[in-house]
């Protein structure tokens, strides 16, 4: 059915009455949404798990062509056509997020006493999730990159897909370094979920190229400049592409606190200002100390006074045009000066530092990152969400351009701060309440609207969905899923 009309709107608002217990999860915020909580958590999680995986199947059985190994970014399920455009790397990523989060709710399920749906789709979306990162060398290129601290040959993933493995066109602004850092997120997330090898090291090889790119010139007091641009053929940097990272970097950190093992860190001498240096150091402390002045980068120079993020740090000076410098005759990347932050907040960009401050405060429990969380949290939906704008009883956020993603981003610090801070449960129900009103409402050949509130367009030609959309929400019900069992029993 095309567009609801909606006759009668909901006439009354629950109130949600939450009771508070321990000191670190607080509620202080007296203006928190007013959504009811009385389903079963139980049956909620499973319910939401069984949603989430049949829309990722209805999802690949319609994006997926080319013998399932390329996503096509658009589908019209009114139309049934497919678009000819690929999904670009990002896009794709979706899909591994969204396997990632439904293998983590079947665990979730089984650590539960119930492997009912473990027992019957664990194996195949373990199966699907190596599937996918074997097609995702169609990606894949190799060029050769002059840094601020040394020239590497780097193989990593492009913007755009090959009709190859291995030869997708990566130089310049064909790559970007946040999407390398979705790719380390995801991978990660697979090595815990499967232990398998690969993933890691895929995910640390990544991790060594971003890092490359974080500007370690230094100032006139012979501090770094910091910060990583948006992508090595740019100089302007952005929220998207330094928060995205320091989570996963906690990540590594805990991966290898109890280990040995040692990095190469690269760096230039805080004296003289020019000369190229570097040495051993253990990995752990290392990931650690990249993802502390990473997050502290972002927050002094991006954040706005709304709580939430600028898109950018630009204002280029004398250009936007990369530039470079040459030291003891060899050439290196040169800071470029820029002299403001702008561009409007979208909600990834506040999510990610969330998520960031969230897990800081766990491995290094330093009070201040669980005091940032907290702020942004409560900051965040009172800018992102917007109390009955379409539906009263329901919160409104922007799904324009790809807010749907972005706001899946938010979602998932929501839930990943909740456990220190019971605010954010209110904050969560509002995702889930929309989730299921576009679920029971605007279901159709499997698929969901753009917009989970109002529905489809009138016009069946203008339904063309993306892909990465579709495995947002099935990325959202399997976190929602875990996070029922986990934290409302």
């Amino acid at each position: 059915m095309i567009k609801k009309i909606l006759s009668t709107l909901i006439g009354c608002l629950f109130v949600a009455t939450i009771t508070m217990a321990c000191s670190d999860n607080t509620n202080d915020d007296p203006k928190k949404p007013e959504i009811p909580d009385t389903k079963d958590p139980q049956s909620v999680a499973k319910q939401n798990l069984e949603r989430s995986i049949q829309l990722a199947d209805n999802t690949f059985t319609k994006y997926f062509v080319a013998d399932g190994t390329a996503m096509a970014r658009f589908y019209n399920p009114y139309t049934s056509s497919v678009s000819g455009e690929k999904a670009s790397v990002w896009m794709y990523t979706s899909s591994i997020e969204a396997v990632n989060a439904i293998l983590a709710g079947l665990q979730a399920q089984k650590s539960q006493g119930d492997a009912t749906l473990y027992d019957k789709h664990f194996s195949r979306y373990s199966d699907l999730l190596s599937k996918l990162y074997t097609n995702l060398d169609y990606y894949m290129g190799t060029y050769t990159l002059t840094s601020f601290t040394q020239e590497k040959s780097w193989s990593i993933y492009g913007v755009n897909r090959a009709n190859e493995k291995g030869q997708a066109n990566v130089s310049g602004i064909e790559n970007v370094y946040d999407d390398q850092m979705w790719l380390i997120r995801e991978m990660i997330e697979a090595y815990k979920l499967t232990g398998k090898a690969e993933y890691l090291k895929k995910a640390e090889y990544l991790t060594s190229y971003v890092l490359d790119g974080w500007d370690t010139t230094r100032d006139e007091n012979g501090n770094e400049n910091g910060g990583i641009p948006w992508g090595p053929g740019y100089v302007t940097k952005h929220a998207c592409s330094n928060g995205p990272i320091v989570s996963p970097l906690v990540w590594l950190h805990e991966l290898y606190a109890e280990k040995s093992d040692e990095i190469e860190y690269r760096y230039i001498d805080a004296t003289d200002k020019k000369t190229r240096k570097s040495e051993m150091i253990k990995k752990s402390n290392y990931y650690l100390n990249y993802a502390k002045k990473i997050y502290q980068w972002q927050k002094e120079i991006l954040m706005m006074s709304e709580g939430v993020f600028f898109d950018m740090r630009g204002g280029c000076e004398p250009s936007c045009d990369v530039a470079y410098e040459y030291v003891n005759q060899v050439k290196y990347r040169k800071n470029t000066r820029l002299t403001r932050s702008e561009g409007a907040a979208y909600s990834y960009n506040t999510g990610t530092m969330i998520s960031g401050a969230t897990d800081l405060y766990r491995v290094t429990k330093d009070a201040t990152y669980l005091a940032d969380a907290k702020r942004m949290g409560d900051d965040s939906f009172k800018y992102f969400a917007g109390k009955g704008k379409e539906l009263i009883g329901y919160y409104t956020y922007d799904v324009s351009g790809f807010n749907n993603w972005f706001n899946g981003v938010l979602m998932r610090s929501y839930v990943e701060l909740y456990p220190s801070y019971i605010n954010m449960k209110s904050y969560i129900n509002s995702f889930q309440q929309n989730l299921d009103y576009g679920y029971e409402n605007f279901q159709y050949e499997g698929l969901l609207p753009v917009n989970l509130l109002s529905g489809w367009e009138n016009n069946k030609n203008d339904n063309n969905i993306e892909g990465m959309f579709m495995f947002t929400f099935a990325a959202e019900y399997a976190i929602l899923s875990k996070y029922e069992l986990e934290n409302n029993k």
